[in-house]
């Protein structure tokens, strides 16, 4: 799986991060996501704590998960997600 932050929207008062977590299989997103969406709630608590304590203010995380099958093996998709890509 890979992160990626789609926006970052700060006001004076608090810090807004839409992002996404890429998964391969629609398996993978329903164990990310968790029964009753438990999982991804708790990966986004744990998250939005982190980027708080590191950033010294509030942060609103909005989370999803989308399906991109092969995404790994595309060098594009690789770059685009921040991955050093050699030729």
């Amino acid at each position: 799986m890979a992160i990626a932050v789609d926006r970052i929207e700060q006001t004076p008062t608090i810090t807004r991060i839409f992002a996404a977590i890429n998964v391969e299989r629609s398996s993978q997103k329903g164990i990310i996501i968790g029964r009753g969406g438990s999982m991804l709630k708790e990966i986004g608590t744990q998250a939005r704590q982190q980027i708080q304590a590191l950033i010294d203010g509030d942060v609103y995380l909005n989370l999803f998960v989308k399906v991109e099958p092969k995404w790994r093996q595309s060098k594009l998709r690789l770059a685009e997600l921040g991955y050093r890509v050699e030729e």
